[in-house]
């Protein structure tokens, strides 16, 4: 009986063990975010900037965003935009703005990495200082554009800008908790992770690049989650990204059904990666002593978060049972304090800024938004791995 027990107790360490450290990292990173950075006076002039716009058949939203871009280009700042697999107007549409355009068609490889690769192609025959890259449904103003490029040619780094998703309390409760999740992930971590020292986590849109670093990158790739995979390669290699705050962009919200589509590749795409490296960073920046390789792993350590409570929340039922059978209290103890903590991290990310994503009565509808996603996690350990798709918005 008692090495059953020394068994159950074990176990239970063993299960409550990684989960805390997830849940103290989450933890740190969004109470360390709470607070927005003061905006800085970036001196200098603008370098020769290239906006590169990735589009797969973006007729119904494009036109938004080339209206918005229209006043922001100048000699130093031009656009390109790559058309990618179209089979709509997309491509007529940037013509009759007078924007440059060209058109890429292989169905074999498709995805957004080998429409960049495209572009970038055929900037090499003419490179400027800086590459921009903004998603054909964003929109972002001109003193954005202008701080990227001046920070990111005078700090030979990449940067990234403060991506989130126009805020609407008349979305659905499941799409509204997840564009507040969404900023959460996007805003109040990368202000965590920059505040501990860490580096940026590269969000797919608002993107700049020294063109140096730019020519070289690993593009031409079919990854769901190239953005991601990118900010690993550059943070190993030394030239981790830096986050931006005073400069952003803004896309709209996706439908209920598109919202659960896109957090599939999204979460399928995290995983996947954090299993590839997540270990390898710890390792390596532990080993070489980088401090922002090191946490790049932790941060890779930790779940997207409605599958790390949805985890949490079975591990707190066999933590119960297993103190019920063992009368050892303390493993259920340390879980639950974990769990509490994250979770007053939520409430005041809420109060900080999250109610313009999130209505106060939508948050009791959080064990909802778990069950909701439970479709993406059941393919998830099927196997069942979502291709790269437009999110419809």
């Amino acid at each position: 009986m008692h090495m059953t027990n020394n068994l159950v107790i074990l176990s239970t360490w063993l299960l409550i063990t990684p989960l805390s450290i997830a849940l103290a990292i989450f933890t740190i990173e969004t109470l360390l975010g709470l607070s927005a950075p003061k905006p800085f006076p970036i001196a200098g002039n603008v370098e020769k900037t290239v906006i590169l716009m990735p589009a797969h058949n973006e007729a119904l939203t494009i036109g938004n965003a080339l209206e918005k871009l229209k006043p922001i280009l100048s000699k130093d700042i031009r656009l390109l935009v790559v058309a990618d697999n179209c089979s709509d107007r997309t491509s007529e549409i940037v013509e009759s703005f007078g924007f440059e355009v060209i058109d890429r068609t292989d169905p074999n490889c498709r995805g957004k990495g080998y429409a960049l690769a495209f572009g970038r192609d055929k900037l090499k025959k003419n490179p400027p200082d800086c590459v921009i890259i903004i998603d054909a449904d964003c929109i972002t103003d001109e003193q954005s554009i202008r701080d990227l490029s001046r920070y990111c040619v005078k700090a030979t780094r990449p940067v990234q800008a403060r991506y989130t998703l126009n805020s609407s309390l008349y979305s659905s409760p499941m799409v509204q908790i997840s564009n507040f999740a969404f900023w959460v992930k996007n805003v109040l971590r990368q202000r965590g992770s920059q505040r501990l020292g860490g580096a940026a986590l590269l969000t797919g849109t608002g993107m700049a690049f020294p063109w140096q670093l730019f020519k070289d990158l690993p593009l031409a790739t079919s990854n769901i989650v190239e953005d991601l995979g990118l900010a690993v390669y550059l943070t190993g290699s030394g030239t981790a990204p830096i986050y931006l705050e005073q400069a952003f962009v803004t896309s709209i919200p996706a439908s209920e059904g598109a919202t659960l589509d896109q957090r599939a590749r999204w979460e399928h795409g995290f995983i996947a990666t954090a299993r590839e490296f997540g270990i390898d960073s710890l390792w390596k920046g532990a080993s070489s002593l980088n401090w922002k390789h090191f946490l790049l792993g932790l941060h890779l350590m930790v779940p997207p978060v409605a599958l790390l409570f949805g985890i949490t929340l079975l591990t707190l039922v066999y933590a119960a049972l297993a103190a019920f059978a063992t009368g050892e209290l303390i493993p259920l103890t340390v879980l639950l304090f974990a769990f509490c903590l994250a979770m007053l991290a939520i409430i005041l990310a809420w109060i900080f800024g999250g109610h313009r994503w999130l209505e106060a009565s939508t948050l009791l509808k959080l064990p909802v938004y778990l069950l909701w996603k439970l479709p993406i996690y059941l393919k998830l350990v099927r196997g069942i791995t979502p291709g790269w798709n437009r999110t419809e918005r």
